[in-house]
């Protein structure tokens, strides 16, 4: 058994358990303002108040397992990205502290209204900047970093880190017709379909630029026989993509919100088939940063055990708290 790649996958299911867990409770952070009326944002945010924090597990799994695992990678990737990184942990202060206080008050509300927006927004945008970021490749010298400090604020990463957002909107809209409705529905439906236009129109220009920012990339996506092989990505994208608009259109409650999951799903696996067998563009391999094994068998023993517990009570909530949240109902 490779631990090693096994470990990479461990982490990779880590990081997109969270980004498409917590990423539609940052959307529905994002779309806040949008949402008019105190009776509607009340509604929105009695749908995530009991997981919003769960979801976070996964980021904790994703980081400390990083820094367990793949010790060099960790070493050479957060010099990079140490400002997206303390912006992005203080904007989820920001949220966390908005869902404890919002309820409690009423003069104040329209400050904690703004926190859990600019929370969620600032959150969403850093996790973007940081991936692009590292798709657009660090600049090693033997094993540590060796680029700027500013070196995450270029186009590309601006790019992603708006994608990310607008993806989030859409997570949070269609979280939204889910779990609502009546006029608060009709709003995330609405907001649901210019979120949509946007997530593709990002995703495509992001899927453009990339192959040619490095050789590797290109080859990958676009050389014979290769291309056969990735074609599968972007044709499930545009089914999904597919499903999102006619599930919307149709009236339909649940499936937008299934249809917006595989695009992020999907844009994920293109991102593992750009970088394999790198952990960081261009150079550094999942083998060379990975712990020795005697290292990640020992961790490998924790995980068996943590991550089917994580699962278990992860579902459990979301069984728990299954079904439409009407004005006025909520977990606070």
């Amino acid at each position: 058994m490779d631990l090693a790649i096994l470990w990479a996958f461990l982490i990779a299911f880590a990081v997109i358990a969270y980004v498409i867990l917590d990423g539609f409770d940052l959307g529905t952070g994002i779309l806040f303002p949008l949402l008019r009326e105190n009776e509607n944002r009340d509604t929105a945010m009695n749908t995530i108040a009991p997981i919003w924090d769960g979801n976070e597990t996964w980021l904790v799994l994703g980081g400390g397992g990083l820094f367990a695992v793949f010790p060099l990678a960790y070493a050479i990737i957060m010099p990079a990205i140490y400002a997206p990184i303390i912006a992005m942990l203080l904007a989820l202060i920001f949220r966390g502290v908005a869902f404890e206080y919002r309820f409690k008050t009423v003069r104040g509300r329209w400050l904690w209204d703004v926190s859990f927006f600019i929370g969620s927004f600032v959150a969403a945008l850093s996790q973007g900047i940081a991936l692009g970021t590292l798709v657009q490749g660090l600049e090693v010298s033997g094993r540590a970093y060796a680029g700027g400090w500013f070196d995450w604020l270029t186009p590309f990463s601006l790019m992603t880190g708006g994608a990310v957002v607008i993806g989030y909107a859409l997570l949070g809209a269609t979280w939204l017709v889910m779990k609502t409705e009546g006029e608060l529905r009709d709003i995330a439906r609405r907001y649901a379909y210019f979120a949509g236009v946007g997530t593709l129109a990002l995703m495509g220009a992001v899927s453009l630029w990339m192959p040619f920012m490095k050789e590797e990339f290109y080859l990958r996506w676009f050389s014979f026989p290769q291309i056969l092989y990735v074609a599968p990505v972007p044709i499930l994208t545009a089914l999904a993509a597919f499903s999102l608009f006619q599930s919307l259109g149709s009236g339909k409650d649940a499936r937008p919100f299934l249809s917006a999951l595989a695009l992020f799903l999907l844009a994920f696996a293109g991102l593992g088939i750009s970088f394999y067998p790198n952990i960081i563009p261009p150079d550094v391999t999942i083998w060379e940063a990975a712990a020795p094994d005697a290292s990640l068998e020992f961790l490998l023993v924790g995980a068996s055990i943590l991550i089917p517990m994580i699962l278990v009570y992860t579902g459990y909530a979301y069984w728990v708290f299954r079904g439409k949240v009407r004005p006025g109902e909520g977990y606070h």
